[in-house]
């Protein structure tokens, strides 16, 4: 499970404009409809394609937990894509991204500093161009430690930092032992 990734597709689906479908049925058929065949749907989530057939029917309506935890992520990662690019695309050009964490914040400085990690509960606006790269990373199939590290740069930046008026030879932000991370457009 990717904290990061997972954060950033949530706060994506906070934008959809209608439910994704409930009951496994309909799931199936949406994902017959978007993948053109139910033998590409059983491909995708490792089941005989009879069996995709029977839920399409109706036959079948409640799978077993691994497989109702797939067929669910599925139809998320595909559900409504226009909206979700158009709500990536706002926040990384106007609207910015909020991140509400609560994690150990530590820095590295000049001696004389105290730089001591310490737990800290932020919720920080974090501008386009921070959100830009975040996408733009995991769109580009970066690991929870790529978006850590983005995280962490852009924290460093804006709150540290407040965007160059203080902490100018801060060098490095450590953000780990996150507790709790979740984003918002």
């Amino acid at each position: 499970m990717s904290l990061f990734g997972d954060g950033l597709d949530a706060a994506v689906q906070k934008a959809f404009t209608r439910p994704a479908p409930k009951s496994a049925p309909a799931q199936m058929r949406y994902l017959v409809k978007q993948l053109k065949g139910t033998r590409a749907v059983a491909q995708l989530l490792r089941i005989s394609q009879r069996t995709v057939e029977r839920y399409v029917k109706g036959q079948i309506k409640k799978p077993r937990p691994d497989l109702a935890a797939r067929l669910e992520r599925e139809v998320r990662k595909r559900w409504q894509p226009q909206i979700r690019a158009r709500a990536r695309q706002k926040a990384a050009t106007t609207g910015g991204i909020v991140i509400d964490t609560r994690a150990r914040l530590g820095y590295t400085a000049p001696i004389g500093s105290t730089d001591e990690d310490r737990v800290r509960h932020l919720t920080v606006a974090l501008p386009p161009q921070h959100a830009a790269r975040l996408f733009d990373a995991q769109e580009a199939g970066a690991g929870d430690r790529r978006l850590q590290e983005i995280t962490a740069e852009a924290l460093k930046e804006v709150y540290f930092q407040d965007g160059g008026r203080r902490a100018g030879s801060l060098e490095e932000v450590r953000f780990t032992d996150i507790e709790h991370l979740e984003f918002d457009l």
